[in-house]
């Protein structure tokens, strides 16, 4: 219970002085006008409370990563909870609070746009098409996993259950933000906490539960004996840094009314999701009397098995309903706006206005179209390069903020130290996986370490160039 309580701590503590610190590197500039005063339109650029955009922030970038990641990373053992630490307030926050306030500063671009000022038009394009065929994944599976889950708690057909989440996410793509999500999204809030702390009283309370009874940190736990290094980094994203969130970002950037507020809303709510994580990693941890039983449950019905199974057993049955819900709503509040972040990135590639109802339903239609084509095709291949798809993506995003902070002559390391340990991590998988080149694990690791070191030094020959560049001039 102490050590859980300490990494809480620091969690909060990070915010309150390294997310401080990020925020003053950045240079926020509370008289600037923001995406939703200058560009206001009605349906995706709209001012929103800030309390309000903090939730919808959260529940978008929260999905069921944050529950699902931290169970399987806790086959590997306590050395997840430091992870969700680490990288939560150097990396994953940092990441979130530079895609979110680089959107605001860009007009509320999408991410693609964004990385593309600051990568190249090469990267623009690159980040187009990585970042739709991403969305349209997480939007099928966050379609299937809720309607599942449903399906097992109440009975009803799953293919209904799919074609209801399908009306759903359309009319939330579609309809002004501030109709369906803006209203939702604070109910879903407070089933996302319930289930969080209740899971968590739960745990702290129960008689037959030690909380954390192993804090062996340098012995790999995982039944299969799969390496820490890289897959725990691949495996655990969301709660340390992920991805997917540089892709939600910009919603709540063409919403926020300061940029003052853009500590809270982007490197705060991930911060949160962190606290989050580590709940279920500390489920994971101590519900469980092995990682191989744990993982004889995961076995049989997925991390979904479980959420059902800790939450009933530690809240009995109309506490787990209402937890399990909130497992179910979390893919929902991603799903939704993953669905509306790929019809903004396609209307921004292709130059199309969204003011009108009609243009909103050019890119929607056949984008919802092949959506339900992928759902029912077996895409568990393609589903398998998710993983490292995420974080290469996080990677490009913290190098384009590098960048940003080197073409402004700010404090680099920052972004440039994570982006680099990322680059590593996702060099050492794609070089051992089986998904991609098959090497073997010392091979592929010392490769990565020497590929985000060749990246890292081709940066700084960039950084010390631009700022030559920059003494020359004056």
């Amino acid at each position: 219970m102490l050590f859980f309580t300490l990494c809480v701590a620091l969690l909060i503590t990070g915010y309150f002085t390294y997310g401080k610190v990020v925020e003053n590197i950045f240079g926020i500039e509370p008289d600037r006008p923001t995406p939703c005063s200058t560009m206001e339109d009605g349906c995706d650029y709209i001012s929103m409370p800030t309390w309000k955009v903090f939730f919808i922030q959260l529940l978008d970038i929260a999905g069921i990563g944050p529950i699902f990641g931290p169970i399987l990373a806790a086959l590997y053992g306590p050395v997840a909870l430091i992870w969700i630490v680490i990288g939560c307030i150097f990396a994953g926050a940092v990441h979130d609070f530079f895609s979110g306030m680089l959107s605001v500063r860009s007009k509320g671009q999408s991410i693609p746009e964004v990385v593309g000022d600051f990568l190249g038009m090469s990267a623009r394009q690159v980040m187009r098409l990585f970042s739709v065929i991403l969305l349209l994944l997480v939007g099928v599976v966050f379609v299937l996993s809720p309607a599942k889950l449903l399906n097992n708690m109440t009975g009803i057909n799953t293919q209904v259950l799919v074609g209801l989440i399908f009306v759903y996410y359309f009319a939330a793509t579609i309809l002004p933000i501030d109709k369906i999500i803006g209203r939702l999204y604070p109910i879903f809030g407070a089933l996302l906490l319930f289930m969080s702390f209740g899971v968590l009283a739960g745990l702290f309370f129960s008689s037959s539960v030690s909380v954390l009874p192993n804090l062996d940190f340098f012995t790999n736990t995982h039944p299969s004996d799969k390496p820490i290094w890289p897959l725990l980094f691949i495996t655990l994203s969301c709660g340390a840094i992920s991805g997917f969130h540089s892709t939600q970002s910009p919603l709540m950037a063409r919403c926020i009314r300061n940029e003052s507020k853009g500590r809270l809303v982007f490197y705060g709510a991930m911060i949160a999701e962190g606290i989050i994580a580590l709940i279920w990693a500390t489920a994971g941890l101590s519900f469980y009397d092995s990682p191989e039983a744990l993982n004889a449950v995961i076995a049989s019905g997925s991390p979904s098995a479980v959420v059902n199974e800790v939450c009933n057993t530690l809240l009995g049955p109309l506490g787990g309903f209402l937890a399990v819900m909130g497992v179910v709503i979390l893919p929902i509040t991603s799903g939704d706006t993953a669905f509306r972040s790929t019809r903004l990135i396609i209307a921004e590639t292709f130059k199309m206005e969204q003011k009108l109802p009609v243009k909103r339903l050019l890119i929607a239609v056949p984008l919802f179209v092949i959506a339900f084509v992928i759902s029912t095709q077996d895409f568990a291949v393609i589903w398998r390069y998710f993983g490292w798809s995420n974080q290469t993506l996080a990677t490009l995003v913290l190098w384009s903020a590098a960048v940003f902070l080197v073409q402004n002559n700010k404090f680099h390391w920052i972004a440039s130290i994570p982006a680099t340990f990322m680059t590593s991590v996702i060099f050492a998988f794609i070089l051992q996986a089986k998904i991609g080149f098959g090497l073997p694990v010392m091979i592929s690791n010392i490769t990565g370490g020497v590929v985000a070191i060749v990246v890292f030094a081709v940066f700084l020959f960039y950084a010390f160039r631009q700022k030559s560049n920059a003494l020359s001039v004056s």
